[in-house]
């Protein structure tokens, strides 16, 4: 019920407990350079302030060794990560860039853990349908790998394929601890309306004693962020702030506070998503919310994050092919801050070709109702239908 965590989100919520936009210029069609000697220098890494030294040490293993398929995932995982959390696209450009070595090469001759990582790349870059199929050719080399069945069940369940995630879960659930097939099938059960079902399930497994103590932070506020994107698909608002309050008491993290301030959003708490998000990267996701609490307490300090994300977007706007990536971002923005539900209206059209999680249809609702389109209404409804999600707060929009 998220994008992004074996990858940014869905993906990122399940890597962190389980293990853990652009190709950099010139590199799109590169032939792997092997280096003469030791002194020779491959490639300059961007210098990224308050990199640890282990981090620093890494950029100069990957340096000396491009070739080195634990080296160049490592890498571009610590590249990923900062796309992540600084929405900063350029660090997914060299995250790919980390894996030059194979850029090219036949799928036969990749190592499948490569694979598995270009594909958690493209997925972040909202490239579903490249990173579906470099699955699939991973995992039919390697099906013992748990990121690769959780990348492909997160990826098919944005997408809206319910039955084909739960396939993906099974097969997590044989290669991995049981705990995570069990709980990607019960997010599954959650977003077609088995809501108390898939609830329950959630809390057997945080019941578990095995999940007690500082190490398995991490882990239970995975479990009790989706406990709460549960509650608030059966429209329960209080159980979900209460699953919401637990998930940031027991670890912080992006995923967590960017859904709990969308929830504080829409119970009409504004006031309390600047302070729950002072200490995040000035991300675009981030600036989107801060406008949006900004807007709805009619706060003119507000304006600048406001001015910001929009000149953000019309930056964006001039590289062909990218308004998709961002339209959810900008459907809320057209929404919730320019007043422009038309707007809004066809942006969210727009993002629902490509992904279809509750955010989605629920921004494609309120915009439907905010332009007064009956026809869009009826789309929400229909498409909803079609893959079988419920969601009590579509339902309640008027």
């Amino acid at each position: 019920m998220r994008t992004g965590i074996f990858t940014v989100c869905a993906i990122r919520r399940w890597l962190t407990p389980l293990v853990s936009m652009l190709m950099l210029a010139g590199t799109a069609h590169a032939v792997p350079r092997v280096p003469a000697s030791d002194d020779m220098v491959v490639e300059t890494l961007p210098a990224v302030t308050g990199w640890s030294s282990e981090q620093r040490h890494l950029r100069r293993e990957l340096v000396q060794r491009p070739g080195d398929p634990a080296t160049a995932i490592e890498a571009a995982t610590t590249y990923l990560n900062l796309a992540r959390e600084q929405g900063d696209a350029r660090y997914a450009g060299y995250a790919m860039g980390a894996l030059q070595a194979w850029e090219g090469k036949p799928a036969a001759d990749t190592p499948p853990a490569v694979l598995v990582m270009r594909a958690t790349i493209a997925q972040f870059l909202h490239d579903f349908d490249g990173a579906e199929a470099t699955l699939k050719t991973a995992l039919a080399r390697q099906p013992n790998d748990p990121q690769g069945w959780i990348t492909l069940a997160t990826i098919l369940r944005v997408r809206g394929r319910y039955n084909e995630s739960d396939a993906a879960c099974r097969a997590l659930g044989r290669v991995a601890p049981v705990l995570y097939g069990v709980a990607c099938l019960a997010e599954n059960a959650g977003l077609r309306g088995r809501h108390d079902e898939a609830r329950d399930t959630l809390q057997e497994l945080l019941a578990n004693p095995a999940l007690a103590g500082a190490a398995q932070a991490g882990t239970r506020q995975w479990l009790l962020t989706s406990v709460a994107e549960v509650e608030e698909l059966a429209g329960r608002s209080a159980q979900a702030d209460a699953a919401y309050r637990k998930a940031v008491a027991e670890q912080s993290s992006g995923y967590l506070l960017l859904a709990y301030s969308d929830y504080l959003q829409r119970v009409g708490r504004h006031a309390e998503i600047p302070s729950l998000l002072a200490r995040e990267a000035r991300s675009d996701a981030v600036l989107l919310r801060l406008a949006i609490a900004g807007a709805a307490a009619r706060d003119k300090g507000a304006k600048a994050e406001a001015d910001e994300l929009r000149q953000r977007f019309e930056a964006s706007a001039l590289r062909p092919g990218t308004t998709a990536l961002h339209a959810r971002e900008e459907a809320m923005f057209a929404l919730d801050v320019q007043n422009d539900p038309k707007r809004a209206l066809e942006l969210a059209r727009l993002n629902v070709k490509l992904q279809r999680e509750p955010i989605d249809l629920l921004v494609f609702a309120r915009a439907a109702a905010a332009a007064n389109d009956s026809a869009a209404r009826g789309e929400v409804k229909a498409l909803m239908q079609q893959i079988g999600l419920k969601d009590a707060r579509v339902d309640a929009i008027p």
